[in-house]
């Protein structure tokens, strides 16, 4: 019998279905819960329930195993809800494109699900309607790893016409691995914002005590609605607690841990602002504000880009044949010797170069070494403080725009929307 199969069988024979509660026992190990839907990334032979304390766990099935009902779930039936409007209020739209931050909590089951409609996205916080109206949509629902150049490019597109249609703001819920990619790339797309675009994520979703969603929302419809901030900005925790939530400019916020709720930091600079008990504090006074007439999309993008991360043992055939590439070079702006024929090569080709560094905080001086100086010879574009992901995105921005390589370096160390400081400074190293 397969392993599937075995389970099917004794769940059939308790009774049971997914949402109730139940029991299961092995040789090792005995625990109850909420049983959970079983999806793809799981084991055949595994059961996955949610305990008490809000976590999940999955526990091996065999023939051994017992599995007994505890308790049937109640069938909750759904009332449609209306969308509530104050016109004392300002107006906002919610723009959803998945990640943890726009998933709910379907209390039958303890499974967290993501908002697929407008009006599950707008209530899965619904405190948001004490602070302001929500206009809502979903642009797409997927993993942030899986976004594209194409996704931004309609995101820029939607941002524009709700902005143009009266909108004060917009929030985009999405998922926090790619997001500093989305907010450069919207931060290069949107001309002559009208009010704040705001990119906000969760780092543990809603069924978990210690989420952040909820705070991170609210703080999220603040700013949008609250601010007269005309920039693409990342509002996300600035510590463990829930005490403040930052406000970071869209071209410079890295996320720099996997899990803990304050990942996002800005790198040299400032944070713009933070949200605390729901009033907005402006830390950056040199920060865009919101213009009139009509917000401008200029979303043309080059694709054929490519990043590369310098290592000790990165060779020659390592580069590839692209029409740009970031290389995430070490310290100034520095790679192995043994590649520089190679950049020489492709940059006769038509390639376009352009340096960033891994040690994220500082800036590229490829003036200071011969190996920098050969680079920037053969053609090497420095991009000053610039985040790797930043430069990424505005390199495939400035491909489109620029008709040979002295414009497309021009473009590149100009800047456009904050990604690059004027000076180093030594008060923003963490």
């Amino acid at each position: 019998m397969s392993r599937k199969k075995i389970i099917e069988n004794k769940l059939k024979t308790a009774g049971v279905q997914t949402g109730d509660k139940i029991r299961v026992e092995t040789k090792n190990i005995r625990r109850e819960g909420v049983l959970m839907p079983h999806h793809d990334f799981s084991s055949d032979d595994i059961v996955t329930i949610k305990l008490d304390n809000g976590y999940n766990i999955g526990i091996k099935v065999d023939e051994d195993t017992r599995i007994s009902l505890l308790e049937k779930h109640r069938k909750i039936v759904k009332k449609s809800r209306s969308i509530p409007f104050d016109k004392n209020k300002p107006t906002i739209s919610f723009v959803g494109t998945g990640g943890t931050i726009a998933c709910y909590v379907d209390y039958r089951t303890g499974a967290v699900f993501p908002a697929t409609s407008a009006e599950e996205l707008a209530f899965s916080v619904p405190e948001v309607f004490d602070i302001c109206n929500v206009k809502t949509q979903v642009a797409f629902q997927m993993f942030s790893e899986d976004i594209t150049v194409h996704h931004w490019q309609r995101l820029a597109e939607i941002v524009a016409k709700e902005l143009n249609s009266g909108s004060k703001g917009v929030v985009i819920p999405h998922g926090t691995d790619t997001l500093g990619y989305t907010s450069a790339a919207l931060s290069f797309m949107l001309k002559n914002l009208t009010g704040p675009v705001v990119l906000v994520g969760a780092q543990r979703s809603s069924d978990r005590p210690s989420s952040d969603a909820a705070l991170n929302l609210l703080s999220a419809a603040v700013v949008a609605s609250k601010s007269d901030i005309g920039e693409v900005v990342v509002v996300m925790h600035e510590g463990i607690s829930d005490t403040s939530i930052a406000i970071h400019r869209g071209t410079k916020v890295r996320k720099f841990h996997t899990s803990r709720r304050d990942a996002f930091k800005s790198v040299n600079t400032n944070l713009l602002g933070v949200v605390e008990n729901g009033e907005i504090k402006i830390y950056d006074k040199e920060y865009n504000k919101k213009k009139e007439g009509k917000v401008v999309v200029d979303s043309k993008m080059e694709t054929d880009v490519g990043m590369i991360y310098t290592y000790p043992g990165l060779k020659p055939k390592d580069i590839p044949d692209k029409k740009g590439v970031v290389l995430i070079g070490t310290g100034l702006g520095h790679v192995p010797e043994r590649v520089i024929p190679r950049l020489k090569e492709l940059t006769e080709k038509g390639t376009v170069f352009a340096m960033t560094s891994q040690c994220i905080f500082g800036r590229i001086n490829m003036n200071v070494y011969s190996k920098g100086r050969d680079l920037l010879k053969i053609g090497v574009i420095p991009c000053e403080d610039m985040l790797p992901e930043t430069a990424y995105v505005k390199l495939m921005w400035a491909l489109a725009h620029g008709k040979n390589l002295e414009e497309v370096k021009k473009l590149m160390l100009t800047n456009f929307a904050g990604e690059i400081t004027s000076r180093t400074r030594s008060d923003v190293y963490l």
